[in-house]
């Protein structure tokens, strides 16, 4: 390993597995910062339903990338790119380590990786001709099209996810490039950090009981009246913010869509979803080392193993 590569470390895993407890320990350990690379933690008023880490929980280590918009405001990968390679110039000024810590795959591979996702905002018109296509003819119509000009993106991209559906043809329209290609060519790049990717897993049942009771503390913790507040504010159910896991639900049961119980059965449910999703996207990953918590009987023998992976690869001095 090439010694003026910066240090980097990643800890990843599943929704509610205990990356937050772990990353503290490990933080202190290295002499680390914290950047969040969660899709959800980066906005204000957003508390409850993001499990965002409490200031007490901190225990003096600096977080980056939480509580820094506004719920009206998008987040996509190219922001967090952004604002992440900002903050880890802050924390390698003070010659501290960065700690990537977050569940959202595809913002960490961004990073690792230095992949470029082009925005190509300048101009909105065919964005907004494709969008006035889904709202007329429906999400299939659009999906489709994409299949015509791209059909590997369109195997992998959901017809009901308009947004990615959107941004795959306006692309291909704009560059004449599959974004399928170009992402295959971006995702073979090498990462320019010394880098260690740790991924926290757990028993699968032991993973989904503990998703069932943080969101039963989150009901008892509050979180109906925080939808409640972000929608009295005039936060809709079409933003960005407000389709996260927790707040879409609860907006159906509050504007009468469905009962409270049949709302918090569709949160566990998708919540269950989505962590085996996330599992699957880290186990497509390259250069990751999964940490099951069932091989250790406590959270200090998992930080051990993971000190001493740093000073293998001379991330930390021995």
């Amino acid at each position: 390993m090439d010694k003026n590569m910066k240090p980097l470390i990643i800890l990843t895993g599943p929704t509610a597995v205990g990356k937050t407890s772990l990353s503290i320990g490990l933080a202190k350990a290295v002499d680390g910062e914290i950047i969040s690379a969660d899709s959800m933690q980066v906005y204000r008023k957003m508390n409850i339903g993001t499990a965002k880490i409490e200031p007490e929980e901190m225990q003096g280590v600096r977080h980056h990338l939480i509580d820094i918009l506004d719920p009206a405001e998008e987040f996509n990968v190219v922001l967090f790119k952004k604002y992440a390679l900002r903050a880890m110039e802050d924390i390698y000024s003070r010659g501290k380590i960065p700690i990537i810590v977050g569940g959202t795959g595809f913002y960490i591979q961004a990073l690792l990786y230095d992949i470029d996702f082009e925005e190509n905002d300048n101009d909105m018109s065919y964005r907004e001709k494709l969008q006035n296509l889904a709202d007329t003819h429906g999400n299939t119509f659009l999906h489709d099209m994409l299949a015509e000009v791209d059909p590997e993106s369109a195997e992998k991209i959901h017809e009901n996810n308009v947004k990615r559906v959107i941004r795959a043809l306006e692309f291909y329209k704009k560059t004449g490039m599959k974004i399928s290609e170009h992402n295959e060519t971006e995702s073979q790049k090498e990462s320019p950090y010394n880098f260690e990717y740790f991924v926290l897993n757990d028993d699968r049942q032991k993973l989904y009981d503990r998703i069932d009771r943080r969101i039963d503390i989150m009901l008892e913790a509050g979180l109906l009246d925080e939808v409640k507040l972000l929608v009295s504010e005039g936060y809709s159910r079409e933003l960005v913010s407000m389709q996260g896991l927790g707040y879409k639900e609860i907006i159906d049961y509050i504007q009468g869509r469905c009962t409270l119980d049949e709302a918090v059965y569709t949160l566990k449910r998708d919540t269950r979803h989505f962590a085996k999703r996330q599992i699957t996207w880290f186990k497509r990953e390259k250069h990751v080392t999964w940490v099951d918590k069932s091989e250790y009987d406590s959270e200090s023998e998992i930080l051990s193993f993971m000190l001493d992976r740093l000073r293998e690869k001379e991330i930390i001095q021995r």
